[in-house]
This record gives structure tokens, sequence and C-alpha cells, in this order.
């Protein structure tokens, strides 16, 4: 990909939300994209990996027991999406494998290369850190609200299915 290419990528995703054209330029150059096919693994389940991604196109499910018989897909996240945020942030060993479903064009940072810009570019940095952040906080309201349906659901069945 080419520099133009990484640069308008980076625009349009949640990371460059608060980047000024300057950060966003130095930010491109640290990006790599990754092309995958259907069935692809990005990041396998139990595995640790020091890279956020951003699904440029295409769509990655987040699977529990990826290519085995008790196979569930949790979530499918699509155009737009970070995907590997928390490993990204505190390096923890991954809960699901994420899997191209389709053809999916996704940019990694690592986790090194962000935190090299911390003494010259902290802004970069604290910015990246706070779309992250945001991202989490949307995904902690949807299980909240999700939470609160099903409490409602079994409340109102007394119990029953």
């Amino acid at each position: 990909m080419t520099n133009r290419s990484k640069l308008e990528a980076l625009r349009a995703s949640k990371l460059a939300v608060e980047l000024s054209p300057e950060q966003c330029i130095l930010l491109a150059d640290l990006i790599d994209f990754r092309d995958l096919k259907a069935g692809d693994v990005l990041v396998r389940e139990g595995a640790r990996d020091n890279h956020l991604y951003v699904i440029v196109s295409g769509a990655v499910g987040v699977v529990k027991g990826a290519g085995g018989s008790g196979e569930t897909t949790l979530i499918t996240l699509a155009d737009g999406a970070l995907v590997d945020e928390l490993s990204f942030m505190d390096g923890t060993a991954h809960y699901a494998s994420l899997v191209a479903r389709g053809d999916t064009c996704v940019f990694g940072l690592e986790r090194q290369k962000l935190e090299s810009l911390l003494d010259a570019h902290p802004q970069i940095v604290y910015r990246v850190m706070r779309a992250i952040v945001r991202t989490v906080h949307e995904i902690q309201r949807r299980i909240s609200m999700h939470s609160a349906e099903l409490t409602n659901y079994i409340y109102k069945q007394h119990g029953k299915y």
C-alpha cells in the first residue's frame, strides 16, 4: 500500500477522530496493511498479540473454539471497527480467535511503534488511547444494555424460558 492509501485509511478510522492532519501523517507511517481471505485467522484464541487492528473493508468474526466442532461466533465486526484493543493495551491472551469472514483488509498498529511516539509526540499517543477508550466504553455500554434486557426478560417470564 502507498503512503497515501495508509493516510486515507487512517483518516477514515476512529483512531484519527482527534488527530490533526500532521499527526495523521506521522501515525500513518507506523501502520501496516494485511489482506485476509475467508477463514484466515488474524489472531488465534489463547495467543498474545501486540497490535491494534482496524477493519478497512470486510468483516472479522470473534470466534470461540475456531475450527472445532463447538465453534461459536460471538460477534462479527465490520468496516471501521477496532479489533484487539484490549490485548493491545494490556497484552493479555485472546479469549477468542479473530477470523476473516470473507475478503478483508485490516491495518495494524504495533504497540511498540505507538509507544515510540511518547517522547516526541505524546499528544498522538494520548488521542489514540482516547479513541480506544471510547471503543471500550461503547462495548461496555452495549453489554450493560443487553444484560438489562436479559434480566427484564427473565423477570417477566418468571425464570421460564
